[in-house]
């Protein structure tokens, strides 16, 4: 999964940011990359689908306007 979430901020990061950050990096999720343009993050579906849902839910009402997320299924089948 990769994910991004605005509005930007160059000088600090803001609240939606470092929320969606923390979300992702407690997860149990297998790999965790964060940077302060993009994120990304590995893990099993369900994994996968239990962090979006905290991210997408605590970011938004941390004041965050906007999520671009993107999620890949590679070698292993949603049910």
């Amino acid at each position: 999964m990769e994910f991004t979430t605005e509005p930007f901020d160059l000088d600090e990061a803001p609240a939606h940011a470092v929320v969606a950050r923390e979300v992702i990096q407690s997860a149990e999720l297998d790999a965790v990359d964060v940077g302060p343009f993009g994120n990304t993050a590995e893990g099993g579906a369900d994994q996968v689908l239990t962090a979006v849902d905290s991210l997408l839910r605590r970011a938004l009402a941390s004041g965050a306007t906007r999520v671009s997320l993107q999620v890949n299924v590679i070698g292993e089948e949603i049910r």
